[in-house]
């Protein structure tokens, strides 16, 4: 019963390094800042949902890109040709194969225009494989003779990924001007770039700032001819038509005179007198000189600034400009002249990046959030701790113990990790209270067992403990492997659930064993106790004899109807998808006069003639939810829909509190990657069990598992509580709690076809679930305590993940007894056990 002093030493530690990470979380940020620098300092950073703040998904448009890339080749491919070499020709561009043609004026200069064009390529370096080069460019000829320039698909990928890299950093740069706190840039993958901003919700701006390229040009206007007149007559070689910001359009010189890339200063202004805004800037030393050369080479010419494919000003050159600096004037507002000058002074991004997903978070939605999951976690705890003082008196005490500091090391870790705190990470803590207390009454169920099989007292304890670390182990495995493809497969704040998820599970193995075993041992040592009460109030009854296997055909038989029934609902009504699988935007509204009435803005909606709009009850009698289905046009029909939503909402006196948008795109991809990582949960599942189990147990463990989901899934399409992301976390958190019930139950199961050879396969399952009846009523009452407490408190953001955890506990509990245990009999495990009992009978007799 002792353990060694350096493994409690080792132990203590641990403890009191997670307590210590935790602490600065509950004390004012002054004061910790005050304390020594060898003291822990972090706090958990709160997520946007919890301090408010905009959260953008953008991504590299492709074929911007192709064709951006396209225009430059065929420009370098014209000047290659004609101005270097004399040869004539006739180039097109087909975006679609992202392919340009060239046709020779004299075909016989074919060889020598084929040498001259392979000076273009241009070798990427590729990411994957430091120092191999891909080649960007690939040259051929077409059957009737005509060169041919393509990019490669590889070189595209490249070049966007490159393009990423360099975006993440001039993002940074445009919001370090705002003066923002703990932004957070990263890239995803080789074509995204996450973007979260906390305590900033003005959504709009940040769109601006981000989204817009910024991509500053200077060119010649083309004399003599206007844009109405070279599309009537044909375009001049090497000239544009570009759009003019009041509505028309200019031809202008394709080359680019001057380049943004020389600007070293931008900054609004205010002319005087023509009374407007307006942005001055400064060229580097080299830009000065070049402008001063153009502006001295084209006195009396007009001279156009283009910013992002946009014509804002083209004056007539008066008089050389030879001082490096100068204005751009435009339509501008003493705001946007100070976001282009931001804009400007951070450079252009190297690519158009497209918004594919956007959160914003009102603060007082935030800080409700924020109330609502502490008084979740308190009641949630405070339950818990009750309920365990009940059932087990003393032994309670040592569990609660051990919940309290499980609690402050996974608020140390997240804290360590510099990990976000996010609405469904409060309700993984929460959960993690309400599923800690399992491995504790797991130990304490075998130790009374041991006790009542007449083990002596310390030989009880120290039984109970080892014995019990099988089904705990296994069982948390399996939600472990639930929480790390939760983790891959999610983004945001579903992430944040399976961070906190992964961590609780660890914490709770360490707190369960190692520190409420230290405590038993040093109050055994202390108090030396002549009888030993483990449980103080029964809730199961000892050595119940319940027949569950008699009630298995119609249970199984009851499930097959219910299963098929729930899949034929949802083939035939479907899931009330939210934004995250439809794409669209949703918007949460808050009354500031009384309850809302979705009546009267629902018929104002209606007369925006923008599709399908819903609107309806959220929560409060203050708030409405309305939902915009995706508008033909791109992001851009899209926000001006919500523009014309927030006005009419803002008339109507609501305030918005929470926005967001979802791309068809990501919508799409998060279908298919919830299918897949479903996919690959259960497969790992399977692999594992599998692996620990026999074969029939993997697969009944599998089965009992689909058919917590499918019955998840027809009370989603029954109740049409909406099936969003968190929807998914929920489906994989029940996957792992029924596996955990479900292991519980195998693990006594193999234990008992140990021990009682001769036991009829029926008997022996009745007998492995009854001696497991007392954990199971006494951990899912726990668990759905706190389930409660997070659908009355958590808000209305989390309350269809609360209530289908809830619908899954308890379907869960049911199908670890009526299916997975039954299920054995029908796959052949009567025929395994008894050539296993031979064999346990021989390695007996031979050890004798």
């Amino acid at each position: 019963m002792k353990s060694s002093p350096i493994r409690a030493v080792l132990i203590v530690l641990v403890a009191l390094m997670g307590v210590l990470f935790a602490l600065p979380n509950f004390l004012d940020r002054d004061f910790v800042n005050g304390l020594p620098d060898w003291l822990p300092k972090q706090q958990m950073v709160l997520g946007l949902d919890l301090q408010g703040g905009s959260h953008l998904l953008l991504e590299v448009d492709r074929e911007a890109i192709i064709t951006e890339r396209l225009r430059d080749l065929r420009r370098d491919a014209r000047n290659v040709l004609a101005n270097q070499n004399g040869i004539g020709n006739i180039i097109t561009t087909d975006e679609a194969s992202a392919t340009i043609t060239i046709e020779l004026t004299d075909p016989s200069q074919r060889e020598q225009a084929a040498t001259a064009l392979a000076g273009l390529q241009n070798t990427l370096s590729d990411a994957l494989f430091a120092g191999v080069g891909v080649d960007e460019l690939a040259f051929g000829q077409a059957a009737d003779g005509r060169l041919t320039i393509a990019l490669t698909g590889e070189g595209i990928n490249q070049r966007m990924s490159a393009l990423v890299a360099q975006s993440v950093e001039v993002i940074r740069s445009r919001i370090d001007e705002l003066g923002t706190t703990e932004p957070l840039i990263q890239r995803q993958g080789d074509t995204r770039v996450l973007v979260q901003v906390p305590g900033f919700d003005d959504s709009d701006r940040l769109k601006n700032l981000i989204s817009q390229t910024a991509r500053l040009t200077f060119h010649m206007v083309y004399p003599g001819m206007t844009a109405a007149q070279a599309e009537a007559q044909g375009l001049p070689a090497g000239t544009i038509i570009v759009p003019t910001q009041e509505g028309g359009a200019e031809l202008l010189y394709e080359d680019v005179s001057l380049g943004g890339e020389s600007l070293v200063d931008a900054q609004p202004a205010y002319d005087q007198q023509r009374g407007m805004p307006v942005v001055s800037f400064r060229f580097d030393t080299r830009g000065a000189i070049t402008f001063g050369q153009i502006t001295s080479a084209n006195v009396g010419q007009r001279f156009a600034i283009v910013l992002d494919n946009l014509v804002i000003t083209a004056p007539v050159i008066q008089q050389p400009i030879t001082g490096g600096s100068g204005q751009i004037s435009g339509s501008f507002t003493t705001a946007s002249a100070n976001d282009l000058a931001v804009l400007l002074r951070a450079g252009a991004l190297p690519a158009s990046l497209d918004i594919v997903e956007e959160r914003s978070v009102g603060p007082s939605l935030g800080a409700d959030s924020v109330r609502g999951g502490l008084i979740a976690g308190i009641i949630g705890g405070i339950s818990t701790v009750i309920f365990m003082l009940i059932a087990y008196g003393v032994f309670g005490v040592f569990a609660n113990v051990a919940l309290i500091i499980n609690v402050l090391m996974v608020i140390g870790a997240l804290s360590l990790l510099g990990a976000t705190l996010t609405l469904p990470g409060i309700a993984g803590i929460v959960l993690t209270m309400g599923m800690a207390v399992d491995a504790n009454v797991l130990i304490f169920e075998r130790i009374r067992e041991e006790r009542a099989a007449g083990r002596s007292i310390i030989a009880s304890i120290e039984a109970g403990f080892s014995n019990a670390m099988s089904a705990i182990l296994d069982s948390n495995v399996t939600t472990f492997i639930a929480a790390i493809v939760l983790f891959f497969l999610g983004s945001g704040p579903v992430q944040g659930f399976a961070v906190t998820l992964a961590l609780g599970i660890m914490t709770t193995l360490f707190s369960a064993y190692f520190i409420t075993k230290l405590i038993i041992e040093r109050w055994y040592g202390a108090a030396r106790p002549k009888q030993l009460k483990v449980q103080l109030v029964k809730f199961v009854p000892d050595d119940t004899k319940i027949p569950f296997m008699n009630w298995r055909k119609a249970a199984i038989t009851a499930s097959v109807i219910l299963s098929v029934a729930s899949l034929a609902w949802f083939g035939i009504h479907g899931l009330n998808l939210g934004i995250d699988f439809k794409g669209g935007t949703s918007i949460e509204a808050q009354h500031q006069d009384g309850p809302a009435d979705p009546g009267v803005i629902r018929q104002a909606l209606g007369t925006l003639d923008l599709g399908d709009v819903q609107v309806q009850g959220f929560g409060p009698p203050e708030d409405l939810l309305i939902r915009i289905e995706l508008q033909e046009g791109g992001p851009e029909a899209q926000q001006a829909a919500v523009d014309r939503v927030t006005d009419l909402l803002t008339a109507e006196n609501y305030e918005v509190r929470r926005t967001e948008a979802v791309s068809g795109t990501v919508s799409s991809e998060l279908a298919m990657t919830s299918t897949i990582g479903l996919s690959v949960a259960v497969l790992a599942i399977l692999a594992y069990l599998w692996f620990r189990f026999e074969w029939q147990f993997a697969v009944g463990a599998v089965v009992s598992t689909l058919h917590d989901v499918i019955l998840t899934i027809g009370f989603f399409a029954l109740t049409g509580i909406e099936f969003n992301a968190s929807s998914i976390a929920a489906i994989l958190t029940i996957v792992g709690y029924s596996l955990n019930d479900t292991v519980v139950v195998y693990d006594r199961v193999r234990e008992f076809m140990r021990k009682y050879r001769k036991v009829p396969l029926v008997d022996l399952l009745n007998r492995a679930i009854n001696s497991t009846l007392s954990r199971t009523v006494l951990t899912g009452p726990t668990t759905l305590l706190a389930l409660l407490a997070l659908a009355v408190f958590g808000g209305e953001v989390i309350r269809s993940f609360v209530l289908s955890m809830i619908f899954g506990v308890l379907v869960g509990t049911y199908s670890s007894i009526f299916i997975a245990a039954p299920i054995l009999v029908y796959l052949g495990l009567k025929e395994r056990a008894e050539p296993q009992a031979v064999e346990a009978k021989q390695a007996d007799g031979a050890a004798v």
